[in-house]
């Protein structure tokens, strides 16, 4: 059975805490929807000021919703669409301090006011979707976030292999 510690320390060893929990959770398994479920669970319940963590998963159209941590999401959207399109897009990491001044934006949660997406690929640099996390806070991601969730994205597509 998992445990979560809590995290101690500076905000890069919170990461660094947080990616060895995330190992263990991972570890043996290859599901993309288990290993997606567990991830998102183990963000959304470690991190401070989050109301959303989830996936979206590129079906060869569009990104669709997948496992999630927070209120109903959009199911559907476009590649180029929103701070999540816009990462499946360019396979670049989307930090948006306001996500009112994104054009384009699409709110899924009215509460959301800050976004970080992480798109995901496969070994051969395939679009698989995008780790999505959202904050009620503006300006809630800095550097170290994003150095850190883009550490548990590559995890996350190493468990799939």
């Amino acid at each position: 059975m998992f445990a979560a510690t809590p995290l101690t320390g500076n905000k890069p060893d919170q990461y660094v805490q947080l990616a060895e929990q995330a190992r263990g959770l991972l570890h043996g398994e290859h599901d993309r929807v288990a290993n997606a479920a567990n991830l998102a669970a183990l963000v959304y319940h470690s991190l401070p000021d989050l109301n959303w963590v989830g996936f979206y998963f590129f079906d060869g159209n569009e990104l669709v919703v997948g496992p999630f941590q927070g209120l109903p999401a959009c199911v559907r959207i476009a590649i180029g669409s929103g701070v999540c399109g816009t990462a499946a897009a360019s396979g670049k990491t989307q930090r948006v301090d306001d996500v009112d001044a994104f054009p384009g934006h699409i709110a899924c949660d009215a509460a959301s006011r800050s976004e970080l997406v992480v798109p995901l690929q496969d070994p051969e640099g395939r679009l698989l979707g995008v780790l999505d996390i959202d904050s009620p806070l503006r300006e809630r991601f800095d550097a170290d976030d994003q150095a850190g969730i883009e550490a548990l994205a590559r995890l996350y597509e190493g468990s799939l292999t």
